[in-house]
This record gives structure tokens, sequence and C-alpha cells, in this order.
């Protein structure tokens, strides 16, 4: 795919970080380059948790060569385990990103749904069935991580351009909603 972006996306998590790489052409169309899911065992100490996701994602990183990286952003959790986790395995992602001279961004679970789906509240099943119509693939990716990581890439490589119109000179739905949504993130 000539003059494609590729980028890393990483839905950050203890037990499983979903990583996805897609090629985005400047037009918007993506192909599928490979995802997965990176797992730790919960029985494991924290740091060696964290040491089995850095091996994974640093295997991914020398195997795809990614342009850039996006994680999601932590966001408010009721349970406090659960965005530690998060946040923690978040930190090893931008930190094997700057480790690799990699520009990295975050992004919103409102903003990658709204991206996807045109909606912000759109639930997993949405986000999966839409990824794999986007990359045309005939089962939606799993795990439901796995399937996250390719909607943050995606999110990620049209937002360079979110804010070009479309052949028409007009925003479709989705990317009207993908820029609402990053305008109510940035307030906040």
């Amino acid at each position: 795919m000539a003059s494609a972006l590729r980028v890393l996306g990483i839905d950050p998590g203890l037990t499983r970080c979903g990583v996805g790489v897609v090629d985005v052409a400047r037009d918007r169309s993506a192909t599928l380059v490979h995802v997965g899911a990176v797992r730790s065992g919960t029985e494991l100490p924290i740091g060696e948790r964290l040491a089995v996701i850095a091996a994974g994602l640093r295997s991914v990183l020398a195997a795809h060569r990614p342009d850039v990286v996006a994680v999601e952003r932590v966001f408010a959790q009721q349970n406090r385990a659960t965005v530690m986790g998060t946040a923690q395995a978040s930190g090893v992602a931008l930190l094997l990103a700057a480790e690799h001279g990699l520009p990295a961004a975050t992004h919103t679970p409102s903003e990658v749904k709204a991206a996807i789906t045109g909606y912000g509240s759109a639930d997993k099943l949405q986000v999966q069935t839409m990824v794999a119509r986007v990359l045309r693939l005939d089962a939606l990716p799993q795990p439901a991580d796995a399937a996250d990581a390719l909607a943050i890439a995606l999110c990620h490589a049209w937002r360079r351009g979110s804010a070009t119109p479309g052949a028409s000179g007009a925003l479709t739905p989705a990317q009207r909603a993908w820029a609402d949504a990053e305008r109510a993130a940035a307030r906040r």
C-alpha cells in the first residue's frame, strides 16, 4: 500500500493487552497487518506481568515496524484495581513507543467509538462489527481487546485527516461524530 501509515493500536490491560496493526492509505482505506493480544497470568507479581506485556509489545514493534503508536487513554472507571492495571500497561506502551523513537498518541474510548461507528457510546459488538467491515474481514476480530486495538489504530490514522472533507466536500456522519467527540474530550 503506497504511502500508507502503519499504526500500532494498543488497548492496554494487565490480563489481556490488545494489539492491532493496520496500514491506512490517504483515502482512509485500511488493511489488516496484525491482530492479537498479549496475555499475562494473574498469578504473577505485577512487575513480571508488566515485563510480559513489554516483551509482547516489543515483539510486535520489531515484527511490524509501525510509524506511530496509538493507545487507548485511561478513562475513569469504578474499579480502582482495573484502572491501575490499565494505567500501568498504558505506561509501558507509551515508554516503548518513546524508546523506539515513535510518536505516540492516546484516544479516549468515546473518541474511538465515534470514529469507528459514528456513535461515541457504541457497544463492543458494534465496534467489532465496524472494524471487521472497514478491514474487510470474514469474521469479527477476537478477543474484543484486539478489536478495540484495531479500532484505536484506525481512529488515529483517520484523525490525521479528520478535518479534510470527503470527495463530496462534506464530512461523513462518522467523521462529524468523531470530531464532536474529540472536541468534547479536549474540554475535559
